[in-house]
Order: C-alpha cells, then structure tokens, then sequence
C-alpha cells in the first residue's frame, strides 16, 4: 500500500492521480476540513483518511500494510502569526511519519524544497551539496523544512530507507489562483512593478515523476536531489507570461527600499482592515534574492529530461484563459 500525505495539495493531489493512472491503491491523508480534488473524487483507488500529521497516534492506525510513503504535507507561510503553528505542524508531523515508516519498514520519499538547503560559495550555484548556515538570516519557513529534514536523516541513520527532495517554485496546470498560479493573476491585472531577484522553477509533472522514479529505485537511499528545470530572473519570468497573455509586462523595478517600504505598507493597511498583509518582509526578502540552482545530481543519477519552463507557462496560460 501507498501512502501519501498532502493528498489535497496541488503536489499531493498530482502525484496521486500519477499513481492511480498507473493502477495503484493509494492511502491519502487529508486534514478534516480539506476539499478533495475534483479529479480524485471518483477514483475507486484512492482511500481518504481525514488525519493531522501532528496527531501520532491517528497516523499510526494508517500505516498498517503500508510499504511506501510520500510526505507531501507541510504548512506554508510568510507571516508571523503562523511560525509558531508552521514550525510544529513540519517538523513534529515529520518525526511521526519518521518514526512510522522505521516501525513499519516502510519506504519514504519526502519532499523538502530549496529553501532547506545552504548558501553557495561565490559564483557557485545551490547544491545538494550547500552548507546551511545557522546564523544566516533564514525565513521560519526555510528553517521549518530545514529541521524536518533533519528528522529524516535522523530515521535514516536508524536504518530507514529514505530520499529527500528538494524542488524550487513549483508550477503547472493546477496550480489554480493561489500560489504559482497567482502570478497569472498579477498580470491579468496589470502588475507594473517587478522584483529585482531570481528565481528557480520546476513543473509539477516533473516533481512527481521524479519521486516515483526514486522511490521505485530501491538502490538509492539516504541522498538529497534539487530538483529544478531552469533559473530565471523575476522580471524576465513575468515578461514570459505577460507575453503568452497579451497582456503588458511590468517595467519599475523595485529597489530594496521600496520593498522595504511596501511591506510595512501592507502590514499597516491590514492591521486597519483587518486580514493578512499581501506582503510580509520574508516574502519581500525572497523576492529580491539572487540565487541559482543546479539539477546535475538528479539528471546525473536518473537520465531525467525537465519539461522546459516555457512549456509550463504555455499550459499554464491556457488553463488559466480557460477557468479565469
């Protein structure tokens, strides 16, 4: 039996129709007030378990005849009030499904991002290799998928069978008008700012494929892959999908004062309407970084070929023109 936490994400839910497309059983865990996919619904194959991966003991009444688990399910945020909730939901819920898999003898693929690996020496770009640093200035995010990797290695070093991925920004078609997707709305609206930073991206075909490919690859355990298809400035991925929707690309780039400004812009209005800042100083921080990544070690090890970043946005932009 496969297990998959996350089953309602848009990582979860991708990699769980690529699993019943090929005639697998899957067990999926989803939080009790999460909506399933509409393209799981009908599906005989998926079971659904409505469970908090910071609850031990209802995860453990999953994990009978369970052989694989894909750890899929963390909390993301850039505000405040989140960090603490954020920090234990990724790591606490990491250490039970640890420490579930070492009692089972199951197999895991976890699934961590970039933000969980270090800073690069000069000129270099972000490995597998790359040293955290811990007393660089990380978001609570970074550091929240840092010490749930952390978890997994410690089960690895117990004798689990594990592999941990690190994707970038994950996009593709069902990414909807949140996260990756949102980006699609910016320039439907007319965004005329870009941030100055970089960014990595990879589609989420490519994510899940890939996961299949390590958990299935019994000979590899205990390594990292970065998984990412191309490094792009922020300004010319906008460019690209202000292009594909004929609309205008945004042309001021905004300097580290005027993000510096914004953020405490947005916090002031929200503390007045109430709701949540559309930009916090972790995501203005993140915005005008300047970091690359490279995927030698995963192409190296797999013979995977990325899906080109263009060929992402170009689906993206006609599911968006579809359902916007």
């Amino acid at each position: 039996m496969i297990l998959v936490t996350g089953g309602t994400g848009f990582l979860g839910s991708t990699l769980i129709k690529l699993l019943i497309d090929e005639g697998n059983a899957v067990l999926a865990i989803k939080r009790e007030q999460s909506e399933i996919p509409e393209l799981l619904r009908s599906s005989s194959l998926v079971e659904w378990l409505p469970a908090d991966i910071t609850d031990y003991f209802a995860l453990a009444d999953a994990f009978d005849g369970v052989t694989q688990v894909y750890h899929c399910a963390a909390k993301i945020s850039y505000q405040k009030e989140d960090w603490a909730a954020m920090l234990h939901t990724n790591i606490e819920g990491t250490k039970h499904i640890v420490n579930l898999c070492l009692e089972h003898g199951a197999r895991l693929v976890h699934v961590s991002s970039i933000a969980a690996l270090g800073s690069p020496k000069a000129g270099e770009l972000i490995s597998e290799q790359s040293k955290w640093d811990d007393g660089a200035d990380h978001s609570k995010y970074a550091l929240s998928k840092h010490e749930s990797e952390i978890e997994v290695w410690r089960g690895i070093m117990e004798g689990l069978e594990a592999v941990i991925v690190n994707p970038s920004v994950i996009m593709g078609v069902g990414s909807g008008k949140k996260a990756s997707g949102a980006i699609f709305n910016l320039i439907e609206k007319g965004i005329k700012v870009y941030p100055p930073g970089t960014v990595g991206i990879v589609d989420v075909e490519d994510v899940v494929k890939i996961m299949t490919l390590l958990m299935n690859n019994r000979g590899i355990s205990g390594e990292r892959f970065v998984l990412n298809s191309e490094n792009l400035t922020n300004k010319n991925l906008l460019e690209r999908i202000a292009k594909l929707l004929d609309k205008p690309a945004p042309t001021i780039k905004a300097t580290p004062f005027m993000l510096s400004i914004a953020w405490r812009v947005a916090k002031i209005i929200a503390l007045f309407k109430g709701g949540r800042p559309a930009l916090s100083r972790e995501t203005a921080k993140a915005s005008a970084s300047h970091l690359a990544y490279t995927n030698k070690k995963v192409t190296d090890t797999t013979g995977y070929c990325f899906k080109p970043v263009d060929l992402t946005l170009k689906e993206m932009s006609m599911d968006f023109k579809t359902y916007k």
